[in-house]
């Protein structure tokens, strides 16, 4: 992987009354696929819902088998 250079760049929120931005939420999303693909690659179900416990991977699983 490329090395990639973070700039932060500090503009404030004009519609929050401390200026405040998020910062963060992108990488919230890649690693729940990242997450789902492993255990497709594992178990060989596919959970398109989240939460992604254990619980409900053996119903996947249960679901799986009996068909």
């Amino acid at each position: 992987l490329p090395m990639i250079d973070t700039v932060i760049i500090e503009v404030p929120n004009p519609r929050h009354p401390f200026g405040i931005r998020g910062v963060g939420e992108s990488p919230i999303v890649p690693p729940l696929a990242a997450i789902a693909n492993a255990i497709h690659d594992a178990t060989g179900v596919r959970l398109t819902k989240l939460p992604m416990s254990p619980s409900s991977i053996v119903k996947a699983l249960d679901e799986k088998n009996a068909q």
